[in-house]
């Protein structure tokens, strides 16, 4: 079998690490032809587990990410803030500009389209502690409290620990891009082989379903947008037709690489997406606006140590299983690939830099987002009562929401088409993105591998997304966070080991712990490592004595 493969790998011109590729490369063969096959079982399968995960460990994931967070923060307080990403003397490989435009491209761009109005409008609507009344002004508040704890530290915090984490052992440890080299103070050099292969494996399996559901969840905003301005139907084929329509135009950004391709889109996309929230500011009630964002950042920082560790234990409405657990299930099944992503980018940075920088420059930008947009839609709603929570809430229309909102905008047709835009640009640079950090998984280095394994990666995105949209019998957004709260659990239990990991590393790099590695590891490498590494050292002994 082993030689099969090879040969295969040999035909197609392939350099990267065959057993992660095809093991990779077969169970996303696997779920798509069995769920195409046999989708009534797939669907009851996941419905059954999500049931489950829901029911006995919704407070796993709340409190998984709280905890992340507290360990970023304290690292970045702690005197391992001044550790560099790099060398010592290394300095930051892209300009504080550059490095925010991808990281808001590859992390949450698509969300924010997406969820900038139906989730503040769902809130209102539909108030998560049940205690206030739809509409009220009390509902205003808690809409925007419960909005930016789910798009604000929490979401970045996800994203931040693997990065960092990621980043330390790629660059000061010289370790391998793979989500595999952050167990090496565990492991040690068992990292490199069967172990270590299943990591990884789970990690771009992982990293495939988060990608799709995003690429998902973009396609049907999409398919509305398109239904809005054209009146084209919202269906599955069409669906279907934009994830590959959509995909292909990102096969030419995998092929014109990182600077050219990522960087360049990720320019027009934070370009794009600043004109579009001015637009709404200056057209819309400003100065409500300007208040009101603000007024939200207060709210949110008033509300997060209880919203931090909230889990309804009284109300047991099921409202946070629907809500934040798909939301922290979601991003942390694609945190690998946002992770490795923005280790690639923030080289240089010293820890401190790189947790100020990913949490609070993005999480800014992110709040003043929802704040303008959430008050403009709180406003409509005041004025127009049922204008937007009609369609979106009772009629279900969540993909559909930004577009319903801008009919009450002037140049509703143009800013539609603009919007539209704006979110095939955000579906191509994460399927981008993502396609690059998947490779490089498989690969296990950095350098350029061949054009044809990056698009391999991003056709298997719109392959994995379409089959979810497609071909699952629950279809839309429930399909999605069906098979996404299951995908996400193993990625909480990795990010406890990530934090002992890091630190563990640290203390060892500064001389404070003996290499746990060593002691426990050392006695049972393969043979032939033994022996090339007893000539390493043997080398080593005669330059000295030399």
């Amino acid at each position: 079998m082993n030689s099969i493969v090879q040969r295969l790998h040999v035909a197609l011109g392939l350099r990267t690490g065959r057993a992660v590729f095809t093991a990779s490369a077969a169970v996303i063969l696997v779920f798509v032809v069995g769920t195409i096959a046999a989708t009534e079982h797939v669907d009851a399968a996941f419905a059954a587990v999500t049931g489950w995960l829901l029911a006995n460990l919704g407070w796993f994931y709340v409190l998984g990410v709280t905890v992340f967070g507290l360990f970023l923060l304290f690292m970045a307080a702690s005197r391992f803030g001044r550790v560099r990403l790099g060398a010592d003397d290394e300095r930051p490989a892209y300009s504080g500009p550059a490095w925010f435009g991808m990281l808001f491209a590859a992390g949450i761009g698509t969300i924010l389209l997406f969820w900038g109005v139906a989730e503040p409008v769902n809130h209102l609507a539909n108030p998560p502690m049940q205690d206030v009344t739809p509409g009220s002004p009390e509902a205003f508040e808690q809409a925007m409290a419960f909005t930016l704890y789910h798009f604000g530290l929490h979401t970045w915090t996800i994203f931040a620990l693997p990065a960092l984490a990621f980043a330390y052992f790629m660059y000061k440890r010289n370790l391998p891009p793979r989500v595999s080299s952050i167990f090496h103070p565990l492991l040690g050099d068992r990292i490199h082989g069967p172990i270590g292969q299943v990591i990884d494996v789970t990690a771009i399996v992982g990293t495939m379903f988060g990608v799709a559901v995003s690429v998902g969840l973009g396609t049907l905003q999409i398919n509305s947008g398109l239904g809005t301005l054209f009146g084209i139907p919202e269906n599955r084929v069409v669906q279907v037709v934009i994830i590959a329509a959509v995909s292909a135009v990102a096969v030419v950004s995998v092929v014109l690489g990182l600077d050219r391709g990522i960087k360049r889109l990720s320019t027009l996309n934070i370009s794009v997406a600043v004109a579009l929230l001015a637009f709404v500011v200056v057209t819309g009630p400003t100065l409500l606006l300007l208040k009101g964002a603000i007024e939200s950042v207060g709210t949110y920082l008033a509300w997060l140590p209880e919203l931090a560790f909230w889990n309804d234990a009284v109300g047991d409405t099921g409202w946070q299983n629907g809500w934040t657990v798909f939301y922290w299930a979601w991003t942390i099944s694609w945190s690998p690939f946002v992770g490795i992503f923005i280790a690639r980018i923030s080289r240089g940075r010293s820890i401190r830099q790189f947790v100020v920088g990913v949490l609070a420059i993005p999480v800014a930008f992110s709040a003043l987002w929802f704040g303008v947009f959430g008050w403009a839609a709180f406003d409509i709603e005041r004025n127009a009562p049922g204008a937007l929570t009609g369609p979106v809430v009772d009629d279900g229309d969540i993909p559909g929401a930004l577009f319903v909102f801008l009919e009450s905008f002037p140049l509703t047709t143009l800013v539609s088409a603009v919007a539209i835009l704006l979110v095939v640009v955000f579906f191509t640079t994460s399927v981008d993105s993502a396609s690059l950090v998947m490779d490089t998984i498989a690969n296990g280095h950095e350098d350029p591998a061949p054009t044809r394994q990056r698009v391999f990666w991003a056709v298997c995105v719109a392959l994995v997304a379409g089959t979810l949209l497609g071909a699952t019998g629950a279809g839309g957004l429930q399909a999605l966070q069906d098979v996404i709260i299951v995908v996400g659990l193993p990625f909480f239990a990795m990010g406890y080991v990530m934090i002992y990991s890091l630190l563990r590393a640290l203390r060892e790099d500064a001389g404070e712990q003996p290499p746990l590695r060593t002691r426990r590891w050392r006695r049972v490498l393969p043979p032939e490592e033994a022996a090339r590494r007893a000539d390493e050292r043997a080398d080593e002994r005669a330059d000295i004595a030399s």
